[in-house]
């Protein structure tokens, strides 16, 4: 599916969201990996026999969920629909997705390929409208037995709720605020030019976009210097264009949200040292921008920007940068630079994160479990643990005699 129409389906998701149409590629290829990586893993959903005494058996069953109503988001219009379309399936569920309205295209040539394929009609149903009133009729339904949403953390709280009223269990993938740890012993130009290049991918648009870089003040200037010079070379423009690395946001709404981060970190102190400010005089397009020395009471600390905006601050200590780390309510994906086995150790005991990332900017593969902790969400998406939530257990008793 993916592979087949990989040009097709990745010029219309950039003419639809306008990320660099190499982007979109690999794009299309993940969400096809998706769907090799589930089909593959529903072959080991495996139940168990447990010991009992003569005369008694127990065996332990996985059973599909039912029915999932899932709601995936605009960012990554073919990954995204694909995570929760394989997860569902290859569980044995029937799915009704509500993708992103600003960006159809991926969802629809997904039905359009299990349709091809043979699919029974009514196990995939691609529905799209009010998010409010969709999420707010299909929920309640009986039918629903899951509920899969990627999103905003205020969203998902909402659709948690709605879900609670009839004890209909929720996958949630939820908001984040990446941290990056850069430790004094790493490749300060390779660790900063990845920094750079990793943050201004989807314009910044990612949950799991790196954003909080806590760098170790021996090499601070080092790896702010090569940074800000790699940001700048960062080429924006129209995604259908050879060599653009960087297209624009999703609305007009988030050019002054943006605005406003930059505006109020500088206020309160912080360094504007490349960007700040909208990209050009056409369009929904932001400069690539790095925030230097950034003060925690600035919004940005707290706030995800979803944009292209990177703050790099010091640190003291591995101590310093976990503390600050874990100083946002959200625990999505964390990262860190560094080859000491003790700093390994602790980084992976101490950051509150449900993915952590060492010496690479990558999240996470098909392969791998995905999602967060605190407000980032539960549940997991992805490797062997992501069929879980779509499937219950049954433990069977079997008795030889009537007891």
């Amino acid at each position: 599916m993916g592979e087949d129409h990989q040009e097709e389906i990745a010029q219309s998701i950039t003419l639809e969201h306008g990320k660099p149409l190499a982007q979109a590629r690999l794009e299309v290829i993940r969400g096809a990996e998706f769907f090799e990586w589930d089909a593959g893993e529903a072959m080991r959903t495996y139940g168990r026999v447990i010991p009992a005494a003569k005369g008694h058996k127990f065996t332990v069953h996985h059973q599909p969920i039912g029915v999932v109503a899932a709601f995936s988001p605009w960012n990554f219009p073919m990954s995204q629909p694909a995570r929760k379309i394989a997860g569902a399936l290859a569980s044995g569920c029937s799915i009704i997705l509500k993708a992103a309205e600003e960006t159809p295209a991926g969802a629809i040539h997904i039905a359009r390929a299990f349709e091809d394929a043979g699919l029974p009609a009514g196990v995939l149903n691609l529905v799209f409208g009010d998010p409010a009133e969709i999420s707010g009729h299909l929920i309640p339904q009986d039918p629903v037995r899951l509920v899969a949403f990627t999103g905003s953390t205020p969203v998902g709280r909402h659709l948690t709720t709605l879900a609670s009223e009839n004890m209909t269990p929720v996958l949630m993938e939820l908001g984040g605020h990446a941290p990056v740890i850069v430790c004094e012993d790493t490749d300060v130009q390779a660790a900063a030019v990845s920094g750079a290049i990793r943050k201004m991918r989807n314009a910044g648009q990612v949950c799991t976009s790196p954003t909080r870089f806590f760098v170790h003040k021996a090499i601070f200037g080092d790896f702010v210097d090569t940074f800000v010079a790699r940001a700048k070379q960062t080429v924006v423009g129209n995604g259908m264009e050879d060599g653009v690395e960087m297209g624009p946001l999703a609305n007009d709404r988030r050019v002054p949200a943006l605005t406003g981060l930059v505006e109020d970190a500088r206020a309160k102190g912080a360094t504007v040292a490349t960007g700040g400010a909208p990209h050009g005089d056409r369009g929904y397009f932001f400069e690539p921008t790095v925030l230097v020395n950034v003060p925690d009471d600035a919004d940005i600390m707290q706030v995800e920007p979803f944009g292209s905006i990177a703050v790099i601050n010091p640190v003291s200590s591995l101590d310093d940068a976990i503390t600050r780390a874990n100083s946002v309510p959200y625990g999505l994906a964390g990262y860190a630079f560094t080859n000491r086995a003790d700093y390994i150790d602790r980084l992976i005991d101490e950051v509150e994160v449900g993915n952590l990332s060492i010496n690479t900017l990558e999240a996470s593969m098909p392969e791998t479990p995905f999602g967060g902790v605190k407000s980032s969400g539960y549940g997991r998406e992805g490797g062997l643990e992501g069929l879980d939530n779509y499937m219950t257990v049954e433990n069977v008793w079997h008795a030889s005699q009537i007891a």
